[in-house]
């Protein structure tokens, strides 16, 4: 707790000019907001306060994510500007050879519950920003702290910093599983990490308990950021995470706007909070943007859910919560739409592999290193696709590669007489999918699900009729980004590239 108090001394110092004031940086990133969305609710008059910022903003539309599609890895890009081969956070779920494990951060309860709850607490609240997070990497709070700048987190899943915390487990958590009754971590000056961090516990109540899914939802990161607004002890750059619209998304579609309704006015009152809009813009930096896009998932009786483990009938795949032996043939990490299957034994090759799957015409992409080489097939065809960095072909991104056999596969675009190699429904595809591929150690290939259409293994959560994400198609890959109180344009649409936009903006 004293870490917290002397940055809230900070701000108080801040606030009688010792200390010169410029403009502060908030980031909200609201898990699963659509560009789809925000125009379908303005259309409508449904949604003020997004108008009003992209009204006196810029208002992008398609910036590139990570992938997986899934949060966890998305921050982690986002907060570091790396993909995973250099971050390290390959998903959701992903099978650490080192560990012998399935890493589990939190897919659904029964998942969970079988692959064993207190590993999944480990890794979800000590291993992620404690070892799993690359720690060559700097994230965005740490580069901060040796620029001499303030920085917060409420409720980020990735928030490594340069300063001493402590989370702290109630009793009813730490006696029962393997958790300490508190745990030391780095973090940046504020860290609000639901109930398990709330420096406004002896201030105010805020909704931390079981309902609330102990801090972690929007109510809890708006009263965190309006109060900091309110009593002028804002950071120079606060990350603040708003988790509720991704729930409901999955569960209703992509079509629905009650989400996105009630996400508006939550941010009406966090901009209110500065004693009106027009002044919000004055005294900060506001950007929202979303994390990942979904895909509708198609309704049980079309047969939406891809059951892997029927798909490889016949090879000996670890089943949930089991132990991995000499005998262990295959491993699957199920990312919703997207899953890593890891091979443990020399008897079968890749291609095999992709044989017995691509039947499924379900599925959509299968992919794989190979002899330095990154091998692509696509289920339902014949045609292969390889691909390696460096070469005579250049992205817009400035990106080159050794592209061989057919290009149709991941739908790029040539122009042989310029070089140039350009994206269509993967959006910078042979970067992500390669980081995808390079993100952790063992062999393992990556099979994503054609739109409509989730991947299953065991009890793998399923939102038929809903939708889904994890996947690398342009409904998943493509984010909004609202940018208002600056006239700064970040250089490239790629959420990997926004740190050093934030970065640069924060040097002055």
């Amino acid at each position: 707790m004293q870490q917290q108090s002397d940055f809230m001394l900070s701000g108080a110092q801040a606030k009688s000019g010792t200390i010169p004031v410029s403009p502060k940086m908030i980031l909200i990133v609201v898990d699963t907001l659509m560009s789809q969305s925000i125009d379908k609710g303005i259309e409508q008059n449904k949604l003020p306060t997004f108008q009003f910022l992209i009204e006196h903003g810029q208002y992008y539309k398609d910036v590139v994510t990570s992938f997986p599609t899934m949060s966890v890895s998305i921050d982690s890009t986002l907060l570091t500007g790396t993909y995973p081969d250099e971050h390290r956070v390959p998903g959701l779920v992903w099978y650490s050879e080192q560990d012998k494990k399935l890493i589990n951060y939190g897919s659904g309860f029964w998942e969970i519950y079988r692959n064993g709850i207190n590993q999944y607490l480990k890794d979800a609240l000590i291993r992620m920003n404690g070892t799993h997070l690359n720690p060559q990497v700097p994230t965005i709070f740490e580069e901060l702290a040796r620029m001499g700048l303030k920085s917060g987190s409420v409720n980020g899943l990735i928030y490594r910093g340069s300063c001493d915390h402590q989370l702290n487990f109630p009793f009813w958590i730490h006696k029962p599983t393997v958790l300490p009754k508190n745990h030391k971590v780095k973090g940046p000056d504020l860290l609000a990490y639901g109930a398990f961090s709330n420096p406004l516990k002896s201030v105010k109540n805020l909704p931390v308990g079981p309902i609330g899914r102990f801090g972690f939802n929007n109510g809890y990161s708006l009263e965190m950021v309006t109060h900091l607004i309110r009593n002028e002890q804002l950071p120079d750059f606060l990350y603040v995470y708003f988790p509720d619209l991704d729930t409901k998304i999955h569960k209703k579609g992509p079509s629905d706007l009650n989400g996105v309704i009630r996400t508006d006015n939550q941010l009406q009152t966090l901009l209110q909070a500065f004693g009106s809009r027009e002044q919000a813009l004055k005294k900060a930096v506001i950007i929202i943007m979303g994390d990942n896009g979904m895909t509708h998932v198609l309704p049980k009786n079309e047969q939406p859910v891809i059951d892997l483990g029927q798909s490889l009938e016949g090879y000996r795949v670890l089943k949930q919560g089991g132990a991995v032996t000499d005998q262990t043939e295959i491993i699957l990490a199920v990312n919703d739409r997207m899953a890593y299957l890891y091979k443990l034994t020399h008897q079968y090759s890749f291609e095999q592999l992709s044989d017995a799957l691509k039947t499924d015409r379900r599925i959509d992409l299968l992919a794989w290193k190979e002899n330095g080489w990154i091998r692509v097939v696509r289920s339902g065809s014949s045609k292969e696709f390889a691909y390696r960095p460096h070469g005579d072909m250049v992205d817009r991104y400035k990106q080159s590669w050794t592209l061989d056999k057919d290009p149709e596969v991941l739908d790029l675009q040539i122009n042989t007489q310029e070089h140039a190699v350009d994206y269509g429904q993967y959006p910078d595809v042979l970067r992500r999918l390669y980081a995808a591929l390079h993100s952790h150690d063992g062999e393992y290939m990556v099979i994503t699900a054609k739109p409509g259409y989730e991947l299953k293994y065991g009890s793998s959560p399923t939102h038929k009729g809903g939708a889904g994400h994890g996947g690398i198609s342009q409904m998943e890959s493509l984010v909004p980004l609202i940018i208002a109180g600056t006239d700064h344009k970040p250089e490239s649409l790629r959420v990997v590239d926004l740190k050093s936009f934030f970065l640069q903006h924060l040097k002055g």
